[in-house]
């Protein structure tokens, strides 16, 4: 054979060429190239994977509901009985303060008929300084002017200071009682405040100072960050919490469970969403949340871990 007889197997050529290379062939390749890379792409996830479960951490949160609050809004009341006549300020409205914002119906012809007399008697203490009689009558008259006056202005209800009026809640015609309430007024120098109901159990782990994130309703992506300022001393039911929020508000809050209320003030009276601006109004929902702690992903993964080290 290997003298290339003719008994061999093979060519001579073929054995030539074999014993020619000196050495042995390649291994054959049974593995395709698209499986080398695919375990290559699965061992560096697998190392990525673990690098962020030793380093990453899962951020715990405590959310509930939130409501915007005005702090030094003033209710305006009707002093005295009486059918509104007309409403001359409405909501959104800048006003000036003692600016009429309500009238109400009223006899005016008693305060003119005063108003005229006080103008006669006035002339008459002109022309005759020395008149006591005239100066008396005068006295009186006047008296009796500043109290129709003051009945007439008991039917109206003014701005005692400067701002907007956020609501107003009566009509023309309609008949208002003593002490109701026919509308409200937010001040220039109100401060915006939101009141959050956090759950009860995160209680110990709330502190003032603390970042809190909130989310207008209806209003994606808008949310403003703030610090809490006050933190409720107890935890309460859906019952009582309601005796701290208002009452227009109380009854339509879904509130579960064990509570706490927690309040900041809002860095301003607008927020932006959008790409346009909008205010702040009293009653506003939203949600927020305040981040109370962190946890590293492996021992979110594997509790057991958490205990040994």
């Amino acid at each position: 054979m290997p003298g290339g007889s003719s008994d061999s197997l093979y060519r001579k050529e073929a054995l030539e060429a074999h014993l020619g290379r000196g050495g042995d062939g390649q291994v054959l390749r049974l593995i395709p190239r698209w499986a080398v890379w695919t375990f290559t792409l699965l061992c560096c996830a697998f190392v990525f994977a673990l690098c962020y479960a030793l380093v990453g951490t899962i951020d715990e949160y405590a959310d509930g509901v939130a409501i915007v609050r005005v702090q030094g809004r003033r209710e305006l009341t009707a002093r005295a009985a009486g059918t509104v006549a007309t409403v001359e300020a409405q909501p959104g409205q800048r006003v000036g303060a003692g600016q009429v914002i309500v009238r109400f119906h009223g006899d005016t012809s008693e305060r003119d008929r005063l108003e005229k007399e006080l103008r006669l008697q006035l002339v008459k203490v002109l022309d005759d300084p020395a008149d006591q009689a005239a100066r008396q009558q005068l006295v009186a008259v006047r008296a009796e002017r500043d109290k129709a006056r003051d009945l007439v202005d008991e039917r109206l209800i003014r701005a005692p200071e400067a701002g907007v009026v956020s609501d107003v809640r009566i009509q023309p015609g309609r008949l208002v009682q003593p002490g109701e309430t026919v509308a409200s007024l937010v001040p220039d120098g109100a401060r915006f405040e939101v009141i959050a109901v956090v759950p009860g159990n995160y209680r110990p782990r709330l502190e003032p100072g603390m970042p809190l994130r909130v989310e207008i309703a209806g209003y994606a992506y808008a949310h403003a960050e703030v610090a809490i300022e006050t933190i409720g001393d107890q935890v309460v039911g859906p019952t009582e919490i309601r005796r701290f929020l208002p009452a227009d508000l109380a009854e339509t809050l879904a509130i579960s469970g064990p509570v706490v209320l927690v309040t900041a003030s809002l860095p301003s009276r607008r927020f932006a969403a959008e790409g346009k601006t909008y205010d702040y109004y009293d009653g506003m929902l939203g949600r927020a949340e305040v981040r109370v702690g962190s946890r590293s992903v492996l021992f979110s993964l594997i509790p057991g871990l958490e205990s040994l080290f």
